[in-house]
């Protein structure tokens, strides 16, 4: 899913500077074609490129099977702050960005 880059926010994932960010806060992250590929929890994989400066595609898959809701809790919260961190948009910033987009037809 596409998200908005706050202006201002482009140098933390200009760059290597997104793959150093994916790598603190998921712990491990490897280059495929020109996206970032990493994991956490029940995240399989959590695929991050750049699209412009002003958006970033976000794409996760979740793995099937029983899962406790403390590990989706903590991989929802990991990827919460790797959005903040990234976007410079919270989440209740980026859902309302979303909602706003979803109303003028832009999704």
């Amino acid at each position: 899913m596409d998200f908005d880059i706050k202006k201002g926010c482009y140098k933390n994932v200009e760059g290597e500077a997104l793959p150093a960010l994916m790598k603190e806060v998921f712990g491990d992250v490897k280059k495929e074609g020109d996206a970032y590929v990493s994991a956490y929890g029940i995240m399989t994989r959590i695929e991050v490129k750049v699209v412009s400066k002003e958006r970033l595609d976000i794409v996760t898959e979740n793995r099937t099977g029983p899962m406790t809701d403390e590990e989706i809790l903590e991989s929802k919260r990991k990827l919460n702050e790797f959005a903040f961190k990234a976007t410079g948009f919270d989440a209740k910033a980026r859902m309302k960005r979303a909602q706003k987009k979803a109303k003028e037809g832009k999704l």
